[in-house]
């Protein structure tokens, strides 16, 4: 009989929580910490209706028996498709947070599977403690710990933090129309350029928004959620409007978040939300690095002046004398009580040279395994870690710049078909435990290490909060 598999995979990192997982006529229980990855069969025979051969999948989360949260999507073992229910758009499904802890999760739809994309839905569930505070629990005020170098430290972070909604892209449509995206795709990526000269005649502006939901979108929760759930380490590419939209009045004048030409977050906003969570949380410590790789010349990238004129208007504005601006000299030498008694607890770098695991070909993966094979290649050079401000870890997946992979996501572009999301929980169920095991031995001791994810999540953090226990103890 005809079947459709859904692909689970699980993060516990507190006790007394069980994830319930659960379709047609088969339910598996999870209550151990840790990792754990396992598949469900949305099977025909076991759906009683004969027309309708739609099986629901669901997960439960339970905290010492009582239920937290129930999220399902209707699965049609037939076509594979899957619609309805709480999952159907990755905009749904943003992080829930509870007491202490925070349940993060996300869908890909992967209709009937195409090759290579995955052939199952994949589904992933983090369950983990609240991490708001998390370098104050770690290294409170007047602990040993607090006296340790802040590069000790392993920052958690947000890949492409400004791509978290289509809140720009969106008005841009409004105003421009859903062409424009050609016009942005066809002139930013090799890659995409050559999978749109492939669609020559195929109507990519009805299909605009699902476009820039499964090519750019990497993050699904509010900047304030990501700072609650542990980012402390962001990448922002400030730049104006694309030469051909700006002066359209589609969006203000002002500095966004560009993933290539694709406009996300605006750098103010970006700016307010980190010195607001700051002054909010008084000893926590934030790094951000300003850089343009990926964007286009005919977007304009800021001067010194205004650069400046951001930064200082947010402080100005948000940061209540509480917080003054640090920079790399002071990520490297301060010890973390140094930087909050001279209230340097927003680290500001601009294009600091990193050692980044990331590599064009390594990183254009669907199952994550050239990516952890190129971890200890990377990073078995120390005397490039000594000369580097920091270790930049990537565990994202970028099957985008796979062509087959791409051409089928804007083909089949929804709002739960992202090529980014469907290595998610593939990618990290071997990435993470990866870092987890080898970052000690691996990453000199004197650097910074950033551990980066797309989707950013509670297992992200838990590994770089543990991380950073162990070196922080050393």
């Amino acid at each position: 009989m005809p079947s459709k598999g859904v692909q689970v995979f699980t993060y516990i990192g507190i006790p007394d929580i069980s994830i319930e997982l659960s379709v047609p006529k088969q339910t598996i229980t999870r209550r151990d910490q840790g990792f754990w990855s396992g598949s469900l069969e949305v099977e025909a025979r076991n759906i009683d209706s004969f027309f309708n051969k739609k099986g629901r999948f669901t997960f439960k989360v339970f905290h010492r028996g009582n239920q937290i949260t129930e999220q399902w999507i209707d699965v049609n073992a037939l076509t594979g498709n899957a619609s309805g229910g709480t999952m159907e758009s990755i905009a749904e499904t943003p992080s829930i947070f509870h007491d202490n802890f925070i349940i993060s999760y996300g869908l890909y739809e992967a209709g009937p599977g195409h090759d290579p994309l995955p052939n199952q839905h994949q589904c992933y569930v983090t369950v983990t403690q609240n991490y708001t505070n998390w370098i104050t629990n770690l290294a409170p005020p007047g602990s040993d710990f607090e006296k340790k170098p802040f590069h000790r430290l392993v920052l958690p972070s947000a890949h492409d933090v400004g791509m978290n909604s289509m809140e720009s892209s969106a008005a841009l449509l409004r105003k421009v129309g859903g062409a424009v995206v050609s016009t942005m795709l066809t002139r930013t990526d090799d890659v995409v350029c050559r999978v749109v000269d492939k669609l020559s005649g195929y109507p990519i502006e009805l299909i605009a928004p699902n476009i820039i939901y499964s090519l750019s979108i990497t993050q699904k929760d509010s900047l304030e959620s990501m700072l609650r759930i542990g980012a402390r380490y962001f990448e922002f590419r400030p730049a104006r409007l694309h030469s051909s939209i700006r002066g359209r009045d589609a969006l203000p004048d002002k500095l966004y978040f560009m993933h290539s030409a694709i406009p996300g977050m605006g750098y103010d906003t970006f700016l307010e939300g980190i010195v607001k969570f700051l002054r909010a949380n008084n000893n926590e410590i934030i790094v951000v690095q300003l850089r343009w790789d990926g964007v286009p010349s005919d977007c304009t990238h800021p001067s010194s002046e205004e650069k400046n004129q951001y930064l200082e208007k947010a402080i100005r504005d948000h940061a209540g004398g509480e917080i003054n601006v640090g920079n790399l000299d002071d990520m490297k030498h301060r010890t973390i009580s140094e930087l909050r008694r001279d209230k340097k607890r927003l680290l500001m770098l601009d294009s600091v040279d990193t050692l980044s695991t990331y590599t064009d070909d390594g990183n254009a993966t669907i199952d994550g395994q050239s990516i952890v094979d190129a971890f200890p290649r990377v990073l078995e050079d120390r005397g490039a870690q000594r000369r580097a401000g920091f270790v930049l870890i990537q565990c994202q997946a970028t099957a985008t710049n796979i062509q087959k992979a791409l051409l089928h996501s804007i083909k089949d572009a929804g709002v739960t078909t992202s090529v980014l999301l469907a290595t998610k929980g593939l990618c990290d169920h071997k990435t993470l435990p990866w870092c987890r095991d080898n970052v000690m031995d691996r990453c000199e001791l004197g650097k910074t290490v950033v551990l980066m994810n797309d989707w950013l999540d509670g297992a992200t953090v838990d590994v770089a909060v543990g991380l950073s226990r162990r070196r922080l103890a050393k």
